[in-house]
């Protein structure tokens, strides 16, 4: 999952950024409303939250932007602006969801989670196979009922190739759904978390290396 935060107070928006990477989602941050729409244009996001007072281009803007472009992208709305009738007028843009502030984190961990979810086909929360079983909710991972500790990158990465089905996924696309904008495109961040990946999962080996087109469970 990757996330795009739009909020202009800088220290709430890097809280929430901590808390979401903290839950092995993919991050970037921007404070103003012509820095998000550069970054919509450029990345494949799944969840916009999205802060309706922005300074440069109005949150609302940002919002109907979105929309008219038919981006998959799925809109929640974080703003101090919590009445009925703001709420309704958010909703009304384009909005797929609406959390006023102040706000529990995990009220909002779980509305991204499940905008997410709509953004994409849908995924079960509980994942099996070769003996691995990667329970999303409860971000745990076992494999023949034996507890494997992993870091927040290496569950995104497994959980990716596990939600994939068999499918190939390439180096490029990890990059793009398990890390942010600041990663380095030529780094080996992916094999080396993968080396990790397979070394903490144990023998036999589950993940296979496709030459030249990605990795395969």
């Amino acid at each position: 999952m990757r996330v795009l935060v739009t909020e202009d107070e800088e220290l709430l928006a890097d809280l929430v950024a901590r808390g979401l990477r903290r839950a092995a989602i993919a991050v970037d941050v921007v404070y103003d409303g012509d820095s998000a729409l550069e970054r919509l244009m450029v990345n494949d996001y799944d969840v916009l939250i999205l802060d309706r007072d922005l300074p440069g281009t109005h949150g609302d803007d940002v919002c109907k932007a979105v929309v008219a472009g038919r981006m998959r992208t799925r809109i929640l709305m974080l703003t101090a602006a919590g009445t009925v009738p703001e709420r309704v007028a958010g909703l009304s843009l384009g909005a797929d969801d609406y959390l006023p502030k102040p706000f529990e984190f995990a009220e909002l961990l779980a509305r991204v989670q499940a905008l997410a979810r709509r953004a994409t086909p849908a995924v079960p929360p509980v994942l099996e196979k070769h003996g691995i079983v990667l329970d999303s909710a409860r971000r745990q991972v076992t494999r023949k009922g034996v507890y494997v500790r992993l870091a927040h990158k290496e569950f995104a990465v497994l959980a990716t190739l596990m939600a994939a089905d068999g499918a190939v996924v390439s180096a490029e696309e990890l990059l793009e759904r398990v890390w942010d904008e600041n990663i380095d495109p030529f780094s080996n961040i992916v094999r080396v978390t993968m080396s990790k990946l397979r070394a903490k999962l144990g023998d036999p080996q589950v993940i296979r290396t496709v030459p030249g087109s990605g990795y395969v469970i």
